[in-house]
């Protein structure tokens, strides 16, 4: 087995995901079978209790597992299904040990950091590394990434438990890659190296020499710096690898494998890559990037949640829109819109807020009412969910957008103006939605119901069945404790709200759809999760097909794109290292709104890996 870990210096956020993520591509692309382990040096168990605005979103596996967001990235790019034993916290290796003491298995010694809490991580890493991630083969290479900076007092065992699993793997089989940031201050604009130097000089200290230094910056870096960084870091200059900010981050890879990364690799890893391998590497990864940088048509997505001042929180559905988009041959823009602002109270409060967010949810061809816990913006999202449904706007509701969706409907159409859920009024006149009292433990963290369930379609007239392939059923991630009350589906689908998809009980609606609307679609599971760069999530492309008006083109095809969709999605022309950004013309309309300006994602890495966010302006504030 081959390690490679990936450390990070000088600011967290700084881009280890994505190069975690880019180093796993590159080896994958020449047939060599890669496994991935995040490690978070926090004392939490799982991320499953995480404020979205602290850490981004909670990533939920197949198994149920509540983990970074990072293991989600690692997903994508690699095509692999991860477990929760991919995701390492300082909380569940020192319960691993004290659970170990408390059964008596070191035999009245001292338990200490070193060794017990070392060898412990050691034998976690060695442990999970032979896991298959994919079809049941056992990987190749395991790519590590230590979550935060170099010097922080809460990872220093991980560094001190590399330190000595270098000598234990052997030189051969270990190398280390080091991310670091080199900043242009405004007032010179010269690369300033000092922060790159002091960091590598900090990891050594601690016994660990980088094999490779991936420097991240705003600009393209000169070689000058390159061979400044060479001579204080002790590399050579070939090791010096300079990612700069790109306008997606299917271009990271690609750079790094001009930068020599692969033929670095193979030498240093002694890996066994056939020329055949290697003379095709990435050609599914310049593919895509040549098709993100030909869109020319615009889709605009209002994404309308509780958690919208920081973009992570939405990681997962922001990729799966951009997946989405991308096949369909659209440049996603979307409005990030605050839930609480629709809500009537903000008109009294704070109207020019107001009257902004009304116009970006107007001028969207297209709705994403995401999940959530807690009352602040339930009301927001409610009214969203209505605004759709009146306007016959496309819109993909997703576990609580569901929720919020037939409370609605319940409200105005079956007339049941105190409609609500136990989870905001306990005891509501008309409880919508419920709680599933098996998953209310008494404790917090991994009691909902969680990870891959299945779900089953009733009747054959189902748009999201058609954009599945018509499967009986299918396979999607789940994390909800709240589910539609079973005593109100018959009055509901009187009205015209189907539950075409229900659990294996029948009894828990997993999937709703509105009957006479051009896309009104709502599930309870996270579709978001399982979606691709190549295998967009089926309810996501109907909602961006819904929302250019190719929709019911696309079903009587056959669920098959037209041959000018495919031919502008599979453009051979070179590979652009810039975004052009188109604004959107306004579609909808309302009275009294004021221009605000909205958001183009093109790429995005993760929260803790920060994310490249471009800006109605051009300007790019994120990372590759």
């Amino acid at each position: 087995m081959k390690y490679i870990l990936v450390t990070g210096g000088v600011i967290s956020g700084v881009g280890k995901g994505v190069i975690a993520s880019s180093l796993g591509t590159l080896l994958k692309s020449c047939g060599i079978e890669v496994t991935s382990i995040k490690i978070d040096p926090y004392i939490n168990i799982d991320a499953g209790t995480f404020s979205p605005y602290e850490h981004g979103e909670v990533y939920v596996l197949d198994d149920g597992s509540e983990v970074d967001l990072d293991l989600g990235n690692y997903e994508r790019f690699l095509d692999i299904t991860l477990h929760r034993d991919n995701n390492i916290t300082t909380g569940k290796i020192y319960k691993l040990v004290i659970e170990a003491e408390r059964r008596g298995e070191y035999l009245g010694r001292t338990v200490q950091v070193i060794p017990h809490i070392t060898d412990a991580i050691q034998e976690w890493i060695e442990r999970v590394a032979q896991d298959p991630v994919r079809d049941n083969i056992t990987p190749e290479v395991c790519i590590v990434e230590l979550g935060g900076t170099i010097g922080d007092i809460e990872g220093m065992p991980f560094v001190d438990a590399f330190r000595q699993f270098q000598f234990r793997v052997k030189r051969e089989n270990f190398c280390v890659a080091h991310v670091s940031l080199v900043p242009s201050p405004s007032s010179t604009g010269e690369p300033k190296t000092k922060p790159t130097q002091a960091s590598v000089k900090e990891l050594r200290g601690f016994g660990l020499s980088p094999d490779l230094i991936v420097c991240r910056s705003e600009e393209p870096i000169g070689i000058e710096v390159k061979e400044k960084i060479s001579n204080f870091c002790h590399v050579a200059p070939d090791q010096v690898i300079c990612v700069h900010d790109l306008s997606s981050i299917y271009h990271v890879p690609l750079l790094m494998e001009q930068h020599g990364v692969i033929e670095f690799l193979k030498e240093r890893l002694q890996l066994s890559i056939r020329p055949e391998k290697r003379e095709n590497c990435l050609q599914r990864w310049k593919s895509l990037a040549r098709r993100s940088e030909k869109l020319h048509k615009q889709v605009t997505i209002a994404l309308v949640g509780k958690y919208t001042k920081f973009k992570d929180s939405y990681d997962s559905v922001i990729k799966a829109l951009q997946h989405a988009a991308l096949q369909v041959g659209y440049k996603l823009k979307l409005n990030f819109i605050y839930s609480e602002l629709l809500e009537s109270e903000t008109l009294t409060e704070d109207p020019s807020n107001y009257h902004k967010v009304w116009q970006l949810l107007c001028e969207s061809d297209g709705v994403v009412v995401p999940g959530g816990f807690g009352s602040r913006g339930i009301e927001g999202k409610i009214i969203a969910c209505k605004w759709c449904r009146e306007n016959k706007r496309p819109l993909l509701g997703i576990c609580m957008g569901l929720q919020a969706a037939v409370i609605e409907f319940a409200r105005n159409v079956l007339n049941l103006k105190k409609a609500n859920t136990t989870e905001i009024d306990p005891t509501t006149e008309h409880p919508l939605v419920v709680d599933m009292p098996e998953h209310h433990s008494g404790e917090m963290g991994g009691t909902m119901r969680l990870g891959k369930r299945k779900t089953i379609f009733r009747g054959e007239l189902s748009v999201v069945k058609q954009l599945y392939g018509n499967p009986q059923s299918v396979d999607e991630r789940h994390r909800h404790r709240y589910e539609v009350n079973l005593k109100y589906v018959n009055q509901l689908e009187e009205q015209g709200m189907r539950f075409v998809g229900v659990d294996e009980s029948g009894e828990r609606m997993e999937i709703v759809e509105l009957q006479n609307h051009p896309f009104y679609v709502a599930t309870q599971y996270h579709p978001e999760y399982l979606s691709r760069p190549l295998k967009p999530s089926p309810p996501f492309l109907g909602l961006i097909l819904a929302s250019v008006k190719g929709l019911s083109k696309y079903i009587a095809r056959g669920c098959h794109l037209s041959p000018r969709q495919m031919s502008d999605a599979s453009s051979d022309e070179e590979i652009q290292m810039t975004t052009k950004i188109n604004t959107s013309k306004l579609n909808g309309h309302s009275e009294h709104l004021q221009q605000a300006n909205g958001c183009i994602v093109n790429g995005a890495g993760s929260s803790s890996e920060a994310q490249l966010i471009i800006a109605s302006n051009g300007k790019s504030n994120g990372v590759a």
